[in-house]
């Protein structure tokens, strides 16, 4: 009986390790591919413009996408099951499981902080495109120019803009796909406007830098007060005590003793 017994705890010690390994795989396997995918696709505006690589052919591809999507599910659920354990344990592998899978899907990781990326680059790209375009330089030259050495979310998408002309796309719907960033509609227009009437560009876009600083500093303004206010509540919940303490008691002490004495 004894050696059942160890036996069976040996099997269910084994069975734990096997989860905790495959949940841990699963997860490295899913942050880098979800890196791999970040960078993909940060970099591919910039292959629009450059000669296509030749293919080389990778064992397995549908494989690893299936991997990263539901690796991080099974391995949550084999680990919730190999710890709960009994009767119960296959209902909390499967609950933990599809809550990973749905937050999984329904997460978009990147978004703000592209977001926010682009509008702390956009000041500085509207100044260097005036540069650009007051040394002489046209709106595609200029955007192809800024967009390599700025980088980050504007920068690939100035990229992708000047490769689309350069491959004689329609500049009313280019720049207007530039101007899908926020905030950056006004420059977008401004810059077409330019390229198809060859109306002067380089004061108009230094005014929309100089606007879009302004903006700025005026979100970051409203962002300090928020959570200026939001650091209140909890200030405050932490001198409460202190105060409750210092403050009230003594007040409420002092009367009960008199109300008693008089009694």
């Amino acid at each position: 009986m004894n050696e059942r017994l160890a036996q069976g705890d040996f099997v269910h010690s084994v069975w734990v390790a096997a989860s905790l390994l495959a949940a841990v795989v699963a997860v490295v396997l899913a942050w880098s591919g979800w890196r791999r995918e970040r960078a993909a696709r940060g970099r591919m505006v910039t292959l629009l413009a450059m000669e296509r690589a030749p293919r080389r052919w990778r064992a397995g591809p549908e494989f690893g996408v299936r991997l990263r999507r539901w690796g991080p599910p099974l391995g949550i659920g084999c680990l919730g099951w190999a710890l709960v354990g009994g009767i119960v344990g296959p209902a909390v592998g499967l609950a933990c499981a599809y809550g990973v899978g749905r937050w999984l899907r329904t997460r978009k990781p990147d978004s703000t902080a592209a977001a926010d990326e682009a509008a702390r680059q956009l000041p500085l790209a509207a100044d260097l495109l005036a540069a650009c375009v007051s040394a002489g330089a046209g709106p595609r030259e200029a955007a192809e120019a800024v967009g390599e050495s700025l980088g980050g979310p504007v920068g690939d998408r100035l990229v992708s803009t000047a490769a689309a002309l350069r491959l004689g796309g329609e500049p009313v719907e280019t720049w207007g796909r530039f101007g899908e960033i926020p905030g950056a509609s006004d420059l977008a227009r401004c810059l077409e406007r330019a390229g198809s009437t060859g109306a002067p560009a380089a004061e108009p876009v230094a005014r929309l830098a100089d606007r879009l600083r302004a903006e700025r500093a005026r979100q970051a303004a409203a962002r300090a007060g928020r959570a200026q206010a939001l650091i209140t509540a909890p200030v405050g919940l932490c001198f409460l005590p202190a105060f409750l303490a210092v403050g009230v008691a003594p007040v409420v002490i002092g009367l009960a003793t008199g109300l008693l004495r008089g009694n």
